[in-house]
């Protein structure tokens, strides 16, 4: 291919919500699913499963769940998921402990799931299809989780849908590159430029203002600050606990509140999967563990002002 192929084929990407009733050739599904499964992975983990909506019903629940009626209708539907699930079970088949990472496995898993999934849609518009990435389905995490009886250590992160398109072709504007590709260091940008993307992005919106548009997601009171409950109520409930801990004092001044309190030394180690902490004073010592050091000595601390308590 020229660059010019390149860029005529990337200009002809448009996301598509209304597919015609095809069923997709058996040989085309084997085929992006192979593309998906050749995408690049961290560290070799491949953190990633897809979940292909075959089962009718099960389309249509998920479509109704989530608020896009385009995962019934289109010829393959997948939820893309991060997985750490397999990654724990192989480590443990052999007999290692599974580490505390739950910051980094949010990470790499969601950065191993997206390329999957992006290649995926990559191969289906080769092969003339059109897709839709759908981010709605952060707004049933539970009841979708529950329906494809996803363990612990699996989260979907987003839907795909791919099929022949139903619509006319309709790319939708980007900003400016300079705002989005920099080189050595981060541009920031100008009020003159930033006025200028809002020009640029006019058009996507019925009312021709893009910042109201973003607004009713990311501003306050818009539709993200509930979707972040969820989200890290159910990342915690699946064992990515590290967003539970994201308020909690850290290490330098629990070590202080601990010294503070007559405890000068403190030993943390790490016990099987979790992490303990031991607070000495040298008649006494105080126990806490958790998914991490902060939480192991957080625990050790409250131990000892339950002591404390009780001796009072």
């Amino acid at each position: 291919m020229t660059p010019q192929d390149v860029r005529a084929f990337f200009e002809a990407h448009w996301t598509v919500r209304q597919y015609q009733n095809f069923q997709m050739p058996t040989e085309h599904l084997e085929t992006l699913l192979f593309a998906a499964h050749r995408a690049p992975t961290d560290a070799t983990a491949q953190m990633y499963s897809l979940v292909r909506l075959e089962n009718p019903e099960l389309r249509a629940r998920v479509a109704e769940l989530s608020g896009n009626p385009h995962l019934a209708s289109s010829s393959e539907a997948f939820i893309v998921c991060a997985d750490l699930y397999r990654l724990k079970s192989l480590l443990e088949h052999r007999g290692y402990a599974y580490g505390n990472w739950p910051a980094a496995s949010v990470h790499f898993a969601i950065g191993d799931a997206v390329m999957a999934g992006q290649n995926l849609l990559l191969a289906a518009e080769m092969l003339g299809y059109r897709g839709c990435w759908i981010g709605g389905i952060l707004n049933a995490l539970g009841p979708i989780s529950e329906l494809l009886e996803l363990p612990q250590g699996v989260f979907p992160f987003a839907g795909l849908t791919v099929g022949l398109s139903a619509e006319d072709p309709q790319s939708r504007p980007r900003v400016q590159p300079e705002l989005l590709f920099h080189t050595d260091k981060y541009h920031r940008p100008s009020a003159a430029e930033l006025d200028v993307a809002l020009e640029r992005m006019a058009p996507i919106s019925a009312r021709g203002d893009w910042a109201q548009s973003l607004a009713r997601y990311f501003a306050v009171g818009g539709t993200m600050e509930a979707r972040e409950v969820m989200l890290r109520d159910f990342l915690t409930a699946q064992g990515f606990s590290h967003l539970h801990n994201l308020d909690e004092p850290n290490l330098d001044k629990l070590f202080a509140r601990a010294e503070s309190l007559g405890y000068p030394e403190t030993v943390l180690r790490r016990k099987g999967s979790v992490v303990e902490a031991w607070i000495d004073e040298g008649r006494v010592a105080h126990r806490g563990e958790g998914q991490g050091a902060t939480q192991a000595l957080a625990g050790a601390i409250d131990a000892a002002l339950e002591a404390s308590k009780l001796q009072g």
